[in-house]
């Protein structure tokens, strides 16, 4: 078929050309921002999932969709290694320029820069882009202390952007990334605005564990967020993303094809899209059949495991690849910790700054107390393939 018409989105964060399955999700934001806008009390949302599930699509059409509901919107990405104060003041200084515009909240707005010029001065983060003639004020977000710094920021934001009818919504992706300390002044922050009942939402996306780590940073944080959980697609909502598309670009797909992709994909959507463009691109057409999902299916698997998958497992160290190796063998998760130190006749002390190290780098997952899992979908599956073709290779050796 011809791939210029390939409807199919693989790529990171790409949105599907069919966001199905994520209407409840979709609706319970617009709902919180337009209550926000309107001065009624709205709560933030944490979005949880594993990778390929499609938080980041879904943050991004959460944004769209505030902008059209008049809501400022900032989006940042938790970095590994890098701080809340220096990812957050290039987009908060944005926001109060632009609420300077507006002249019932100019005043607001020149007292939040102020506060900001103080902010970056603490944190060492420069001033430019705030005019010279912006005068810092003395105890306004210069504590250096970003637990009671970032709240002042928040409130005044919040301030501005309510007398000039407007809202401000920040989208943070990777949310496992910020250090404790960071997410606990980030609660802090949105604890004030909620308290304040001022227009300032945050949707934020990360892996399963932010719950608890939200919960471990301020107890009260179960009661400030909703925390909607972005799993794979059911068998509606799969066969929906895959069929609807080729539907419109006036192409068929039998039944029975449809159900061998929705069920070998477990409906994770990232696989979904990357299978679907394979078979686009190597079916004869106009009607997609199970035999041409068959014949893709190698082909996907290989790039899924020369891209998704690889990229993740390039991060271990040869200590960290034998640990999620171990698990792989012992079948599909969670695992328990002790079984995982029996497999690789280790004691589980020994084996705690390995499973910390790879914790950190968001390949595996606390789903219980003593037991884990891992953030990829399928990783196992990937990882007993790989193990499979270097054991085939040696023996040929």
């Amino acid at each position: 078929m011809d791939p210029y018409r390939n409807p199919f989105a693989p790529g990171a964060g790409s949105r599907p050309p069919e966001l199905a399955g994520r209407d409840a999700i979709l609706e319970a934001a617009s709902v919180a921002c337009g209550r926000a806008i309107n001065g009624r009390s709205a709560r933030s949302i944490m979005l949880l999932g594993l990778r390929g599930t499609g938080k980041t699509v879904l943050l991004n059409e959460i944004g769209r969709n505030a902008a059209r509901q008049n809501l400022l919107v900032s989006r940042v990405e938790a970095p590994e290694g890098e701080t809340l104060a220096r990812l957050l003041y290039p987009e908060m200084h944005k926001v109060i320029r632009s609420l300077s515009g507006v002249q019932t909240a100019k005043h607001v707005a020149v007292r939040a820069l102020a506060g900001l010029r103080n902010f970056a001065s603490v944190f060492k983060l420069g001033i430019v882009g705030i005019d010279v003639s912006v005068k810092p004020e003395t105890g306004l977000a210069d504590t250096g202390d970003l637990q009671y710094d970032l709240p002042d920021l928040f409130s005044l934001i919040g301030k501005a952007a309510e007398a000039s009818q407007r809202g401000w919504l920040l989208l943070i992706d990777e949310v496992q990334y910020l250090s404790d300390r960071d997410l606990s002044a980030l609660i802090v922050a949105l604890h004030r605005i909620s308290q304040e009942s001022l227009p300032v939402l945050m949707v934020g996306a990360g892996l399963p564990q932010i719950a608890r780590l939200a919960g471990e940073a301020k107890s009260y944080a179960e009661r400030l967020f909703h925390y909607p959980l972005v799993g794979p697609l059911d068998a509606a909502a799969a066969r929906q993303a895959v069929e609807k598309p080729i539907v419109q670009e006036d192409a068929r797909i039998t039944d029975d094809a449809l159900q061998i992709i929705a069920s070998r994909t477990l409906g994770y959507p990232f696989f979904l899209q990357e299978w679907a463009s394979v078979v686009w691109d190597n079916a004869d057409g106009p009607e997609i059949t199970a035999a041409d999902v068959d014949t893709a299916y190698q082909e996907t698997l290989r790039r899924l495991d020369e891209g998704f998958f690889k990229v993740r497992l390039d991060r271990l160290t040869k200590a960290e690849l034998s640990f999620v190796a171990a698990m792989a063998e012992l079948g599909d998760g969670p695992y328990a910790m002790a079984e995982i130190a029996k497999a690789m006749n280790r004691t589980q002390k020994s084996l705690g700054p390995a499973r910390a190290k790879i914790i950190a780098k968001g390949m595996i997952y606390s789903t219980d107390h003593g037991y884990l899992d891992f953030t990829v979908p399928l990783f196992a599956d990937f990882l007993r393939r790989q193990a499979r073709a270097h054991a085939a290779f040696a023996a040929s050796g």
